[in-house]
């Protein structure tokens, strides 16, 4: 039996012909499409009810005369189905033809077989005095069943359903209905989605009824939960650079929408940092856990504790794992697994105690290197995992490693800094009489790494002492290194006893000099072409206890406060100087003099300056903070840093306290001295008068040798004034000034040189020697060290 088959449009035109038709009534495709279709008939024109039909967009079956293409005439059984858009108006009429003749009574029973024997759920909904309700249904699932727990996610079960019926019959086109209903897992929902559409009386136009056609829809909707969790999973696993964190972050998510408990265990090399080996870990495997997190709400008792280690044999999953490099599904059913759980009681407690039958074992692998593993298990409340889910699993493994290794790459990096940087910044200052002196350094808590923040306290010539405090710009191990060399560059320039302003010249044109031998470093030089310029800040200082004088310059830095007696809190008014590196541009001095007792206030402006708010509102800040009375240095850097810093700053912490102390008449000695080499006796003998009166006789013969050659050098090459000045603390120091600024210099004499000697001398008495400059000349020092009393 042939049976032809062609698509003719509401205008009566040829739009499809099958292959079929072809060998039927021998007409190509090309002789037919686009023709009307009445030019096949044998007759003219079509019955009564076959127009009716076809205008109607009924249904119709009957015979029809058609002619062959060589003019004999064909009677056919022809079957005409009406196509409906989604507004019930016909696109197209189907048309099949055969040389059988029609059988309309078994064409509905097949209509009804293919009702019944659908494998999707088919019904027609028809509304009574009653209301709504199915007609003819073929149902074989239990979408419209709602039990209660899912009332919000099934659109109110049945009522839900029954409205949208109602709205589909009112509006009169077709609409959608998407229903979810609890599956036995807890991690998995049942999904169906149902088409409906106005069913018309073909005679009259009118809705009289609504057919449904409902798909079972699950597994797109699981998909689509995959696609959720993934999608959340890279918004919230690795949001810091903490490994603990970011291992939980992971255990977080997964519990309980994938897993009813998950641990994350580590390697013991990426727990400090240190690079594991590239590869797949072979045999036992010691691993550290990190982080573990159940979906119960009694949580089960972990096997192992966060922070402990726990040995994996070769056979048990995770360490499975981790030798393939590759997941594991495992379980009750898995000899493996039940060995492993067997060598425990306490695992296998908590196995029985909870159900776990279900195990998946995923490595946490990054670039290449074995992190750890993330076993997650599913207990008796739950299906076992399947194939989807250890893909998942493996996708969310793969992005925590991700994490777990910038993390365990930024804490390697970091206390490299913070080691590199403690070993250049002092863990305690030298004795000296000038001031007490307390310190504290924070490291940022931010992901911007350490700085370059430092600060020192020096022993200069005449008791007096130099605080520094600075700030390379940057951060990471290159601003740490560069903090190392200021602060060797500053003690060196100190040495030489410079002022204040000309220090700051020096050592602008130091930063200068490595700005621009990094930007000339060969290629393959670590640091080479990374940095760009080098900038600092640096405050310099210079306490004198005698005259209690205090002199300073600042490079861009902040300026120091100072909390008087009295309890007045300022900020010291400094000529502030540009950043270090700038060039070109002068650095100013100021002096003030400071009362006995008066506590300065040193720091980098990560104390002042935060996010909370800005540098006018730091300062004010501190300066309450130093106002509060406190009874000892530490305790008052302890209460600044809790009143002005976050939990976490954002930026390093240098603060430097120093409170002054005074030399007072009683220690101090001084002369003025003629140009006359007959006075050097006359200051031999004061000297020895002095020291007699300090009970220093004991020293007496080594000052005397070392006023004579010092006052004698000043009267044969310095210039007037002349002034010699014995000073008693923790040493005796001997100082002699004159108006030259010409510096001596420490030289071997020969056998028959009358000169020479004398600084040689000196030198070999003292316990150092030294020149530094002056604004009216120069004065040459020599220090001694006192008998232990």
């Amino acid at each position: 039996m042939d049976t032809a088959t062609a698509t003719i449009s509401p205008q009566g035109i040829v739009t499809g012909w099958s292959e079929g038709a072809r060998r039927l009534l021998g007409y190509s495709a090309q002789e037919v499409v686009g023709h009307t279709a009445a030019d096949l008939l044998a007759t003219v024109g079509l019955s009564d009810a076959t127009g009716y039909a076809l205008a109607s967009s009924r249904e119709w079956s009957g015979t029809a005369a058609l002619r062959h293409q060589d003019g004999h005439r064909l009677d056919l059984t022809l079957h005409s189905s009406p196509s409906l858009d989604r507004n019930g108006e016909t696109r197209a009429f189907l048309v099949t033809a055969t040389t059988d003749a029609p059988k309309p009574a078994y064409d509905h029973e097949v209509v009804e077989w293919a009702f019944s024997q659908s494998s999707i759920d088919l019904s027609a909904f028809t509304k009574d005095s009653r209301g709504w309700h199915a007609t003819a249904s073929e149902q074989r699932t239990d979408q419209y069943t709602n039990d209660g727990d899912e009332g919000d996610e099934g659109d109110e079960g049945d009522e839900g359903f029954l409205r949208h019926i109602e709205q589909v019959a009112e509006q009169a086109t077709p609409m959608r209905f998407e229903r979810r209903t609890p599956a036995p897992s807890s991690f998995r929902q049942h999904a169906w989605i149902t088409e409906m559409w106005p069913v018309r009386d073909p005679a009259t136009g009118r809705v009289c009824g609504v057919g449904t056609a409902t798909f079972n829809s699950s597994e797109q909707h699981w998909a689509r939960q995959r696609l959720a969790l993934l999608n959340e999973a890279g918004a919230c696993i690795g949001t810091t650079l903490d490994v603990t964190r970011t291992a939980q972050e992971l255990a977080d998510l997964a519990v309980p929408r994938l897993a009813d408990f998950i641990s994350v265990d580590l390697l013991e090399s990426v727990t400090r940092g240190d690079e594991p080996v590239a590869g797949p870990v072979d045999a036992a495997v010691v691993l550290r856990r990190i982080a573990h997190a159940s979906g119960s709400e009694e949580t089960p008792d972990a096997v192992v504790d966060l922070g402990e280690a726990d040995t994996y044999p070769p056979f048990s999953p995770p360490a499975r794992c981790l030798a393939t490099g590759r997941a594991v599904l495992s379980g009750a059913g898995d000899p493996d697994f039940v060995r492993w759980i067997g060598q425990s009681q306490a695992r296998s407690a908590s196995v029985r105690g909870h159900g776990f039958h279900s195990l998946m074992a995923v490595p946490l692998r990054a670039r290449g290197i074995t992190l750890g593993v993330a076993v997650f298990a599913r207990s008796r409340s739950s299906e076992r995992f399947e194939q989807d889910d250890l893909v998942l699993a493996e996708e969310l493994a793969g992005r925590a490693a991700v994490g777990v290794d910038n993390a365990r790459r930024y804490t390697r990096e970091r206390t490299n800094a913070l080691t590199l940087q403690r070993s250049l910044l002092p863990r305690e200052f030298p004795k000296q009489a000038a001031v007490e002196v307390a310190f504290r350094y924070l490291p940022a808590g931010s992901r911007a790494g350490v700085g370059g923040d430092w600060f020192d306290v020096v022993p200069l010539s005449g008791t007096r002492v130099a605080l520094v405090v600075g700030d390379v710009v940057g951060h990471g191990l290159h601003a740490s290194a560069t903090m190392g060399r200021l602060r060797t560059a500053v003690r060196t320039l100190a040495d030489v006893d410079l002022p204040p302003d000309e220090l700051l010249t020096h050592l602008d044109d130091l930063v200068i000099h490595l700005s621009t031998d990094d930007d000339t470093a060969p290629e393959d030089m670590p640091y080479s072409g990374d940095f760009g310029e080098i900038g600092a800040t640096c405050l310099y200082a210079v306490y004198d206890p005698v005259s209690r004088v205090c002199t300073l310059a600042s490079a861009g830095h902040p300026p120091p406060a100072v909390l008087l007696p009295d309890g007045t809190v300022t900020l010291i008014e400094l000529s502030p100087g540009p950043l270090l590196g700038v060039g070109g541009l002068p650095f100013e001095s100021t002096e003030i003099e400071l009362p006995e007792g008066s506590l300065l206030a040193f720091y980098t402006d990560g104390l002042i300056e935060t996010r909370d708010h800005d540098l006018g509102i730091g300062l004010d800040r501190l300066c309450e903070a130093l106002a509060s009375p406190v009874p000892s240095l530490d305790v008052t850097c302890d209460a600044i840093l809790k009143a002005l810093l976050p939990d976490s700053p954002a930026d390093d912490v240098a603060l430097l306290l120093a409170r002054t102390r005074a030399l007072h008449a009683d220690q101090v000695a001084a002369w003025a001295l003629p140009a006359d080499p007959a006075i050097v006796a006359a200051a031999r003998a004061q000297t020895c008068r002095q020291l007699a009166t300090w009970g220093l006789d004991d020293v007496a013969f080594t000052t005397e040798v070392v006023v004579s050659e010092l006052v004698t050098n000043a009267i044969r090459y310095g210039a007037v004034p002349i002034g010699l000045r014995l000073i008693r603390d923790r040493a005796l120091i001997c100082e002699v000034s004159d108006a030259s600024s010409t510096a001596p210099h420490l030289r071997r004499a020969r056998t028959f040189d009358e000169g020479g000697r004398g600084l040689h001398m000196v030198a070999q008495l003292t316990q150092g020697w030294g020149t530094r400059q002056t604004s009216t000349g120069k004065t040459i020092w020599a220090e001694q060290l006192l008998p232990v009393s």
